[in-house]
């Protein structure tokens, strides 16, 4: 990322870190839905499919 002036470099790598924790928190409260979601989704296709 380019450097621009008047941007503190430890706020910026504090942000970071807190939304990549954000990201990483909703990833991990997503996960339990996955095995549901697949199974929905493979009854759809087996509905449609011949």
């Amino acid at each position: 990322m380019a450097r621009v002036g008047g941007r503190n470099l430890a706020i910026s790598w504090v942000a970071g870190i807190l939304c990549t924790g954000v990201v990483v928190g909703l990833f991990w409260f997503a996960l339990p839905i996955v095995p549901e979601m697949a199974a929905f989704f493979g009854d759809g296709l087996r509905g449609i499919l011949p």
